[in-house]
């Protein structure tokens, strides 16, 4: 990769970051807490991906007009079923059965295991060998993030959450690569958008299951975050993330370190959480070693 498609690869994935790092606080402004519950963590996940799902049909049957439909080969469909369950059932199934019980702060723990799992995927998929100084900064910076969760939220909690969490973070790093794998031959558009869409069958009668009875009992906010994780969590930020990982998986993936103190700064004027000082300076150790491990050589393996 050169110098101009990692800087490419670079501001694709800070965008597809910001974006996700709203998902958080609107998935918990959606589901409530336990004391105060909103809309089902079931209606939230296949809800947001029937809405983007239908989305994904108007987007695919317009580039069909245009002549630009790149339909997924044979070899493609096990990929998508892999990209499906990692992003569309896996990671937001299991985070908001988690934000159902913990607050959002407790949450980020796993936009902060994204980057080392999404690294190692990435480098077993793409054959990349990174360096020792790489890894090094990968798991300081991992490390720096999970200890300022735990100092966050009091400790980590034992129980169902915590299980949910990682469950979340496991399947969310095998969508993003499965749908970093797609790009290539599908555009980073249109695999998030084939995933969608080849769902339907699924995302929309499990929606309608779980919808509320009564819709005008759930709050505004609640709607609001839905309609956040449904148009941007789910949709337009995968057409930033995936062009970034098709570009380089293993170096953009630690650009989501900083991810989960994006998802404070947005948690402050949605969930009335404060930014404190020693958050400041957590998340400038953080930064300094997304910088540091972005100068780490990558190295080539084998053509995948």
């Amino acid at each position: 990769m050169n110098r101009a498609q990692e800087r490419e690869a670079l501001v694709w994935g800070l965008v597809g970051v910001t974006l996700f790092a709203a998902t958080l606080p609107m998935t918990r402004l959606a589901v409530g807490p336990v004391d105060a519950p909103q809309l089902s963590p079931w209606f939230v996940t296949f809800g947001r991906a029937a809405v983007a799902g239908l989305l994904s049909v108007a987007y695919l049957a317009w580039q069909r007009s245009r002549g630009q439909l790149n339909v997924p080969r044979r070899p493609d469909w096990p990929l998508l079923g892999v990209t499906a369950f990692g992003v569309i059932v896996g990671f937001p199934l299991f985070l908001a059965l988690a934000l159902r019980h913990v607050p959002s702060t407790h949450g980020a723990v796993v936009t902060a295991l994204l980057p080392l799992s999404t690294a190692v995927l990435g480098a077993l998929w793409y054959r990349q060998r990174p360096s020792a100084g790489f890894w090094a900064c990968a798991v300081l910076g991992s490390g720096l993030v999970l200890g300022f969760m735990a100092w966050r939220a009091g400790g980590f909690y034992l129980g169902a959450a915590n299980i949910y969490l990682i469950i979340a973070m496991t399947t969310g790093a095998f969508g993003y690569i499965g749908g970093a794998r797609l790009t290539p031959s599908l555009g980073a558009e249109q695999v998030i958008c084939w995933v969608l869409a080849c769902s339907l069958p699924l995302t929309l009668p499990v929606a309608w299951w779980f919808a509320p009875a009564v819709p005008g009992a759930i709050s505004a906010m609640a709607w609001t975050g839905f309609a956040y994780v449904a148009l941007f969590s789910m949709w337009i930020g995968f057409f930033a993330w995936y062009r970034a990982l098709a570009l380089g998986a293993v170096r953009v993936s630690q650009i989501q370190l900083v991810q989960p103190f994006l998802s404070l700064l947005f948690a402050v004027p949605l969930l009335g959480e404060r930014l404190d000082l020693v958050t400041a300076c957590f998340a400038l150790a953080v930064i300094v070693t997304v910088f540091v491990g972005k100068k780490m050589p990558v190295h080539q393996g084998a053509t995948a």
